[in-house]
């Protein structure tokens, strides 16, 4: 049996190291998560979600290609803060080159990319209990990591 890639746990690991790295480096104070968090203190990141597209060629796949899309949730405060507003700018503009940077994050074997950027200015962490929930700014990074192969 060959062995595969555990794309998907390579992917959310890159996602975590990657933002975990690029705030050290950036020297931005910055919590890091690999889902969602317990409570939240903006700013902070944590993958929200995780999709994949897997396309193979006949016969039968023998070649397929995996296409994971992580979404990056950053949470940067209240929207009608300046310092909110900076902080985003700041990690959008110089975050999306850290990343093009480093295409191979999740692994040697693999691609990683970011692919999509979208603001959210009424963000509402609804797992959390009522009284903890309150109108947040926040962004939505997606990367992009792309494997084929037998």
């Amino acid at each position: 049996m060959m062995t595969r890639i555990p794309f998907e746990t390579l992917m959310r690991a890159a996602a975590v190291q990657t933002l975990t790295d690029f705030a050290q480096d950036a020297n931005l104070t910055l919590q890091v998560y690999p889902g969602r968090p317990l409570t939240l203190n903006p700013p902070a990141a944590f993958v929200e979600r995780i999709r994949e597209t897997i396309t193979g060629t006949v016969p039968w796949g023998a070649i397929r290609e995996r296409h994971v899309f992580v979404d990056i949730r950053i949470v940067w405060g209240r929207m009608d803060s300046a310092d909110a507003v900076a902080q985003r700018d700041f990690f959008v503009d110089n975050f999306v080159d850290w990343v093009w940077d480093r295409p191979h994050s999740a692994d040697g074997q693999t691609i990683i990319e970011p692919r999509e950027v979208d603001d959210d200015p009424n963000f509402v962490a609804e797992w959390m209990p009522p009284e903890r929930q309150r109108d947040l700014f926040a962004s939505t990074v997606t990367l992009e990591g792309v494997a084929g192969g037998p």
